[in-house]
């Protein structure tokens, strides 16, 4: 009787939990033992480093205070608006979050009264300002980017400023952020930089348990790192979408412990049928005027491949950046971490193994490699951080351009060649053939035309400096340069070249110190392509990539019938160099690879918006994605969801709300448990969009079709009566 009367658990999160279980004994061990491991790895600051981030931005208090008053007083306003005038400075991200670790920057926002401005006050006065002080270095403003932000090192502590001017002429101390009132009167740029800290403040109020979400998102973030997978600019992951993620799995399993939370992140992720959204709330419209994430209402919402929404009003999608390639490595990688994981349960494996750092350099045949200098340390900062901006869109032109047959993996990690004499950074891509794509015999991959895009849009930048340029090569494993590999790493020998192919030349020196240098190189590199051309003509046939291979032939920089030439494109800023490069190109005899029709006509097909049945209804599928990883294994169907436990055998149906033992739990997922609680609320948006494109063929295009007949013959009977 009395417990019949006992309030239900507060539920948390769109759906009810898939399991109320705890945690047994070696759930407990295991946990101890994650945590040791996260000590050891130097993932927690020391007491020392933690007082001296108060510190600074007990200094940054001040300084933004002074700013604000300042301007108040150039401005001519009374000696009482002087005297009250504030600014505040809020953390968010990972700081807010509690989950920084050592050398972490502080993501910081200053929030300022209605009459100081981003684009003159904030990035102008407050920059020389910073920039004047000693503590100050490495200043570097974006006022550009998406959100617009203030780079810079504070005595060592790395910060990121951002800057929103609210609706007020006074901003209190106490000023509460969560409130929608902040959002009045306020345009797009101010939202997002808002939204830094209310995001923040709603994940920590969606989650059953604090402690146990910081613990289980430090240990995610540092295998996110390790793997290669951590990085928003380069289109994964950063850390207000892992942070999400991991919120989500806690609502799911609220009373469970960190082991047991790591455990079923890679279950449910490795089988979560994207682009169903992940949500830790229903989303809701305030009607302030900004646009939340519908793909019921925006057409563009339609094309996310990896929907994490904001909590906070206007919810957003943070992971816009995710393209389909990066979508396939970070599904690759929670299948990675869901079988190390199912190891570990077993007693099979320790945690080590599942922090493994990522092989890329093994991973691929061919790379490419984007090499960036400047004339100084200043520039390239400026000049390394625009570029490296631009990759994302480098991988996006790759897929649109070959209709999603190569696919791209863009490696979140910069180098430096020490032996360079000027400042240098490279990135490195690799490159493989879309999964279940077959290539035909002596097919090639010809994305000159994709470079020189890339390179047309890098040209942009607007802050463009003598001594920057950029330089786009392909490379294949066996001709990685030797600085960006570990200490200590031998390399395979290098197997003889097949015969028939074409032997490439090794990386020339990137620095140039004048243009007779650049000029000289240029004559050099189309005297060889002159020379490889008459080689090439007493030669029957170049041999083609063998259809099982994943790596086909690119051609990146052909000229003269040179395949894979090393240095495909020399990037300066504005035309400078561009129209040089593209005249001398235009004198030379340009071979094309081109794609078979059939394969044209296929990748078209699928470039519309497409939805398929489920078990739950309409799954939506974005454009240009032709074999969407829905079920965690590639070929598998899309309804197919959570249907195999571990050993193989179908799942049955009772269920996982009940209270059962945590081993038990772990490998009895139920699907339709699953498919209900987890991705129904998201489909509905998908459904509705569904919905609307049927009644637009059934009613609208018949309508439009039928006018245009009647137009067509009112136009020829006028025509007919002319004279």
């Amino acid at each position: 009787m009395g417990v019949s009367n006992l309030p239900p658990p507060k539920q948390y999160g769109v759906t009810k939990p898939l399991s109320l279980a705890g945690p047994m004994e070696a759930d407990i061990q295991r946990t101890k033992e994650l945590e040791k491991f996260l000590v050891g790895a130097g993932l927690y600051e020391s007491a020392e480093e933690a007082a001296k981030r108060e510190e600074v931005l007990c200094q940054l208090k001040q300084i933004v205070k002074d700013w604000v008053k300042d301007l108040t007083r150039l401005r001519g306003y009374s000696n009482q608006m002087v005297e009250d005038a504030n600014a505040v400075i809020l953390t968010f991200g990972s700081y807010r979050l509690g989950v920084h670790g050592p050398g972490a920057d502080i993501d910081t926002l200053c929030v300022g009264p209605s009459y100081v401005n981003r684009e003159e006050d904030f990035f102008l006065v407050l920059h020389n300002i910073l920039a004047e002080r000693e503590e100050v270095t490495e200043l570097q403003p974006v006022p550009d980017a998406h959100v617009p932000v203030m780079k810079f090192k504070f005595d060592g502590i790395s910060i990121d400023l951002l800057y929103a001017s609210i609706s007020l002429l006074v901003v209190p101390h106490d000023l509460d952020i969560s409130s929608e009132s902040m959002l009045c009167n306020v345009d797009e740029p101010t939202v997002r930089s808002l939204n830094g800290c209310r995001v923040a403040d709603k994940i920590l109020k969606h989650v059953p348990n604090i402690e146990f979400f910081r613990t289980t998102l430090r240990c995610l973030k540092f295998w996110a790192k390790q793997r290669g997978v951590y990085s928003n600019v380069t289109g994964f992951l950063g850390g207000v979408n892992w942070a999400l993620l991991v919120a989500r799995v806690c609502q799911l399993y609220p009373n469970a412990v960190p082991s047991m939370l790591v455990s079923r992140f890679f279950r449910v992720y490795t089988q979560w049928r994207w682009p169903n959204p992940v949500m830790l709330c229903q989303i809701e419209d305030k009607e302030l005027g900004f646009s939340v994430w519908d793909p019921r209402k925006n057409p563009w919402d339609r094309t996310h491949q990896m929907p994490i929404i904001t909590p906070a009003y206007p919810c957003m999608n943070s992971s816009y950046n995710v393209s389909a390639s990066t979508l396939r490595v970070m599904t690759e990688q929670f299948e990675f971490g869901n079988n190390i994981c199912q190891e570990i349960e077993l007693n099979k494996a320790q945690w080590t193994a599942l922090f493994e750092k990522y092989p890329f350099f093994e991973s691929y045949k061919n790379y490419l490699q984007v090499d960036i200098v400047a004339a100084d340390a200043d520039d390239l900062l400026v000049w390394r951080g625009w570029v490296e901006s631009r990759l994302r869109q480098l991988t996006l032109m790759i897929e649109r351009d070959t209709f999603g047959k190569l696919q791209c993996h863009p490696y979140p990690h910069e180098y430096v060649d020490q032996s360079k004499q000027c400042a240098h950074r490279a990135f490195f891509m690799g490159l493989q053939r879309g999964r279940g794509e077959l290539v035909q015999d002596g097919q090639q991959f010809d994305i000159r035309g994709t470079v020189d895009e890339f390179r047309h849009q890098v040209n942009m930048y607007m802050y463009w400096k003598p001594g920057m340029e950029m330089f786009v090569s392909h490379v294949r494993r066996k001709q990685i340069p030797s600085y960006v590999l570990p200490d200590g790493y031998k390399r395979n020998q290098t197997p003889r070249p097949m015969s028939g192919q074409l032997a490439e030349k090794p990386s020339s020196t990137i620095c140039r110190s004048s243009s007779g240098e650049r000029g000289l190189k240029r004559k050099k590199e189309l005297e060889g392509a002159e020379e490889n051309q008459q080689n090439r003509d007493k030669r029957p046939s170049i041999s083609p990539p063998r259809r099982d291979s994943s790596s086909p032939e690119l051609i990146v920089g052909q000229k003269s019938g040179m395949l894979l030439q090393q240095r495909s494109a020399t990037v300066s800023g504005g035309n400078r160099k561009s129209e040089e490069i593209s005249n001398n190109l235009a004198n030379d005899k340009v071979q094309f690879a081109v794609l078979d029709k059939g394969a044209h006509v296929e990748s078209t097909k699928s470039r519309g918006a497409q939805f398929e049945e489920s078990a739950v209804g309409s799954v939506y599928r974005p454009s240009g994605v032709a074999n969407l990883v829905e079920a965690g294994t590639f070929g598998d169907p899309v309804h197919e969801l959570l249907q195999l436990s571990h050993d193989g055998r179908a799942v049955d149906s009772t269920g996982c709300n009940s209270i059962c033992s945590s081993q038990g739990d772990l490998y009895r997922a139920d699907s339709k448990a699953l498919l209900n609680n987890v991705c129904e609320n998201g489909s509905r948006y998908f459904e509705d969009a569904l919905l609307e494109l049927e009644v637009l063929n059934k009613f609208i295009w018949p309508l439009f079709s039928l006018t245009s007949l009647i137009l067509y013959f009112i136009c020829a009977s006028i025509l007919a009566h002319l004279p």
